[in-house]
């Protein structure tokens, strides 16, 4: 049986900031500077009302609406975040109460930025056993919430939005053909929020201390990308006897502008269509793959039949890659 992806659908915040917007939140962060050095010219914030579900609820929507689907006939929910409501309950239970899926299983999966694509194998793996079953795989972060706005080197990268698929059965010869998935936790320490879990409870302290922010060893993720994800993005094409100049269109997570070109050089897809949606929406964590492959979907640029490589990669380190002959025949 062949699972797909039977719409898609995004949502981003209306606050609008720009890179000369941000110089009042990040004084020493030089429009020309950020666009240069990571090709971003805007990112969207979420309302001081707005968390991840309600995010996660209005590309739900978007999705369902365009499969031709109802909230009533989703079987399961999976919300990727690292920025979730609170710590309990699930984001993805909120999101179920909030659009109406009353009769939706619903569970969360933290995976970074990586967390789209681990959550699309989950609905695979669910389907291949319920062929009939349909899953509503979302992601939602609201990194503005997390971000110290004294640190240049993350301040400037990260957005909020949400992204999401209606996954279902499609016809022989369509949809998702392999996932590769990796985790290398000796990388822990390159991304991260130090407070708020069982190791560091939240405290008046830790907030003093800044602990509670995001936090990121710049080199140390680009030379994971650098070093890591072309040999699984190869791994993967290889084992399914493809080529990487048989790939049509790369949708990779969203991370910064300069370091996609240099994964695109890498890992030698320059014949494909790189599809980017960084230089409007910045960095959205998990959210930014389903973000940019739904703007692929509806600028027209998608084609029935043609080869798609999705690559998230993020905190954990996670890299999550998914290789789908796009269409639902």
């Amino acid at each position: 049986m062949s699972v797909g992806i039977l719409g898609t659908g995004s949502y981003l915040p209306e606050r609008v900031v720009t890179n000369v917007d941000l110089l009042a939140l990040v004084p020493d962060a030089d429009p020309e500077w950020v666009s240069r050095k990571t090709l971003i010219e805007a990112r969207r914030f979420a309302a001081p009302d707005e968390a991840a579900s309600d995010l996660a609820a209005h590309a739900a929507r978007a999705a369902l609406r365009r499969a031709g689907v109802t909230a009533a006939e989703i079987d399961y929910i999976i919300v990727s975040t690292s920025t979730g409501d609170s710590p309990q309950p699930p984001t993805s239970n909120l999101v179920q109460h909030t659009i109406g899926a009353t009769g939706a299983a619903c569970f969360d999966v933290n995976a970074v930025c990586a967390g789209f694509v681990f959550a699309l194998s989950v609905a695979n793996g669910l389907l291949q056993a319920q062929p009939d079953a349909l899953v509503l795989v979302i992601a939602s972060d609201v990194y503005s919430r997390i971000l110290d706005f004294g640190d240049r080197r993350t301040a400037v990268l990260f957005g909020d939005g949400a992204g999401a698929a209606v996954v279902g059965r499609v016809p022989d010869g369509y949809g998702i053909i392999d996932l590769e998935l990796a985790s290398h936790g000796d990388a822990n320490d390159l991304i991260h929020v130090k407070a708020g879990g069982s190791r560091l409870p939240a405290s008046a302290q830790t907030v003093a201390d800044g602990d509670h922010y995001f936090r990121m060893n710049g080199r140390g993720v680009r030379d994971f990308v650098a070093t890591g994800v072309p040999p699984a993005l190869d791994a993967l094409l290889r084992r399914n006897e493809f080529k990487a100049e048989d790939v049509d269109h790369f949708v990779p997570h969203q991370a910064n502008g300069i370091m996609l070109q240099e994964l695109v050089d890498a890992a030698g897809l320059r014949n494909a269509h790189t599809h980017l949606t960084l230089p409007w929406y910045g960095n959205v964590g998990s959210a930014s793959l389903p973000v940019t492959l739904d703007d692929a979907n509806h600028n027209g640029s998608l084609r029935d039949g043609e080869l798609v490589l999705l690559a998230g990669f993020g905190g954990g380190m996670s890299l999550g890659a998914c290789l789908l002959r796009w269409g639902r025949g």
